[in-house]
């Protein structure tokens, strides 16, 4: 299917900078797969502390990107009112860290549907930077009403 840019990403995610951490969607097909990206620049705010003098992306955040794009998946394969629904990470498995993320990297991110039941999503994610894997991990979303956020 079609891409989206930035503008047609912040319509869906509630996430706004330094937050948002996917800057397109360059394909997708609904209840199957999803190609993204982020570019990782020099003036992200976590490189002033995630190390100065040698800046690396937190794994987290690879992690949270390679979340958003699997929400977007989900929201391309089945639209709700983003003013009203929202997208919650339910589990992790299998997370894997296989090189640094650098400014200056395109984190290209990749989402694949393991298992969709209602509103809960099992995904394949992966990161990576020049072809070469940064991250990857199995996910467990859910989707929800605003409202019913889960209790802290």
């Amino acid at each position: 299917m079609g891409s989206q840019d930035l503008l047609a990403i912040q319509k869906i995610l509630p996430h706004r900078y330094p937050f948002l951490l996917v800057d397109r969607v360059v394909e997708w097909t609904a209840n199957q797969t999803l190609r993204g990206y982020k570019n990782v620049t020099a003036n992200e705010e976590f490189f002033q502390g995630h190390f100065p003098g040698h800046p690396v992306m937190p794994g987290v955040l690879i992690v949270e990107a390679m979340a958003q794009a699997a929400a977007l998946l989900a929201y391309n394969s089945d639209p709700w009112k983003a003013d009203e629904k929202v997208v919650y990470l339910m589990a992790l498995d299998g997370v894997r860290f296989r090189r640094p993320v650098v400014p200056g990297d395109r984190l290209d991110l990749q989402v694949e549907v393991l298992k969709q039941k209602s509103a809960i999503w099992k995904l394949k994610c992966a990161a990576s930077v020049d072809g070469q894997r940064a991250a990857e991990a199995e996910l467990m979303a859910t989707i929800a009403d605003r409202q019913d956020a889960p209790a802290p």
